[in-house]
């Protein structure tokens, strides 16, 4: 059975799908115009030094996102795990 997890949680080099996405409405819009609606595939790129920003690839563009705003959209995992 697949994990569910926040998108900062993935590690490096690894993937999950878009299951939900919990923030305040004003968010919550802002990620769906960026493209992160349910079930979109999300693979983390890099992550900065300090851990914020987080890049990740979406919909064949590359995206950065505040720690906070990854942590607010729910993936999930896909085999081979990937979780910090």
């Amino acid at each position: 059975m697949s994990e569910i997890n926040a998108l900062d949680q993935l590690s490096i080099g690894h993937s999950g799908t878009v299951k939900s996405i919990i923030a305040e409405p004003t968010l919550h819009r802002r990620l769906l115009e960026m493209g992160l609606t349910r079930g979109v595939l999300c693979t983390v790129l890099r992550r900065a030094p300090l851990g914020d920003p987080i890049t990740v690839r979406v919909r064949g563009y590359q995206l950065s996102l505040r720690a906070d705003q990854a942590r607010a959209i729910q993936v999930t995992c896909l085999a081979g795990g990937g979780v910090s």
